[in-house]
């Protein structure tokens, strides 16, 4: 991926200052120093309002949305001494990102305070190394199910008030109901307080929006193992028959191989779960699931949410026509409609070099197509067999299901 090119630096840096909810008392001198000399501070309504009288800059609100304005604002108040409030650790889910991606990090001068995240291990005892974060400003709340396991302790940042009732319903709702929540509130500001409950029985209603709910997770009789590797089981997806089962579906994505950061495309999804545990690998990774149901694309997004990747993007149409426009994929799975005329040729072509291709069936016409593309390109063609064992009368026998045939394949640099 190619560098992301800035604009030239500033002559005077940007200084992004970190705040917490105790204000100006909890700024270090070097902080107060910049906010006193800058000659226009850039922050949200309530930042702006913890300002004391002796820093006379001019005060710029956020519009909403916020991050569309990153690059006008910073251009209307070129050449300017200028600060820009966040909450916290400007870098840590805060506005330091955008301004790094708009300006430059050598155009930064970031001043941090004290992360709400880091001001939460240290009321709760916890080690920060050892306790997930979860981030639902901006962001779906069904992704906080791919952090439930039992006995993993939670940091989930908080969108608003209404987040903690929510996220005890998700709890309860995914079997996680015994878990216990401490709701942090104000932290490090004269404000803090701090409520106790579990999710099945949350008793608290919405009170401060500045806030952060640390979750002990403990699952409940009817919770789903969900592992982190590949192979959920085949209950954990509604389906109405389309789907690449469990022992086949772990071979296929170990052949797929993903990596942070990687797109997938997923032809043919059926319920999905081929992009579904692409994505659960890393946080990062991406992925695209062409479908042409509607019915079952939109059964793809509920198994998605559910298991806790709702940036599935479900595309609804027949490939290769559907393919057309989607980003340049680093893989592709096809596991249905083989035989389409131009479908192979499609994703090959948009393969880039050294992008991996992997393709399953279990029909003989695509099978033979499958061979003579092994034939022309090479790679390694496999068949997955796996047997059951099934009552036989009195005894045990097995169970064969069908055999799946395999063609993956690594795309080659163009030989001369």
């Amino acid at each position: 991926m190619a560098a992301p090119q800035h604009p030239a630096p500033p002559n005077r840096p940007i200084t992004v200052v970190g705040l917490g909810a105790d204000g100006w008392p909890g700024l270090t001198e070097p902080a107060r120093a910049a906010l006193r000399e800058a000659e226009a501070v850039i922050g949200g309504p309530r930042q702006l309002d913890l300002l004391p009288p002796e820093v006379t800059a001019e005060r710029v609100p956020w519009p909403s949305p916020l991050r569309p304005a990153v690059p006008r604002l910073l251009a209307e108040h070129a050449g300017r001494r200028l600060a820009v409030l966040a909450s916290g650790d400007p870098m840590f889910y805060g506005i330091g990102r955008a301004l790094a991606e708009t300006a430059g990090p050598e155009a930064l001068r970031v001043l941090p305070h004290p992360s709400s995240v880091s001001l939460a291990c240290a009321r709760l005892g916890w080690p920060l190394e050892d306790t997930e974060v979860v981030s639902l400003v901006g962001r779906a709340l069904d992704g906080l199910s791919l952090a439930l396991h039992p006995g993993r302790r939670l940091l989930v940042l908080s969108a608003d008030a209404t987040t903690p009732a929510a996220v005890a319903a998700l709890l309860t709702e995914r079997g996680y109901g015994p878990s216990r929540l401490h709701l942090l509130e104000q932290l490090g500001g004269p404000a803090e307080r701090a409520l106790l409950g579990t999710a099945e029985a949350w008793p608290h209603a919405p009170g401060d929006p500045l806030n952060l709910l640390a979750v002990e997770c403990a699952a409940g009789p009817e919770a789903l193992r969900l592992p982190v590797v590949p192979g959920l089981p085949d209950a954990a997806y509604d389906s109405d028959g389309q789907l690449t089962k469990r022992h086949v579906r772990a071979a296929t994505l170990a052949t797929l191989a993903p990596r942070p950061g990687e797109l997938l495309w997923d032809v043919g999804g059926g319920s999905g779960s081929i992009a579904i545990e692409w994505l659960r690998s890393h946080r990062s990774c991406q992925a695209v699931s062409v479908e042409r149901s509607p019915v079952r694309a939109e059964r793809i997004a509920r198994n998605a949410a559910i298991l806790g990747v709702p940036r599935l993007r479900v595309v609804t149409g027949p490939a290769p026509a559907a393919l057309e426009g989607l980003p340049t994929p680093d893989a592709v799975f096809v596991g249905g409609g083989l035989t389409a005329p131009g479908l192979l040729d499609a994703c090959w072509a948009a393969l880039p070099v050294g992008g991996r291709l992997v393709a399953n069936t279990v029909t003989l016409e695509s099978e033979a197509l499958l061979t003579e593309w092994y034939r022309r390109h090479g790679g390694e063609l496999l068949r997955l067999s796996v047997a059951h064992a099934v009552p036989v009368g009195g005894f045990t026998g097995w169970r064969q299901a069908m055999p799946v045939t395999q063609w993956s394949v690594v795309k080659p640099a163009p030989v001369g």
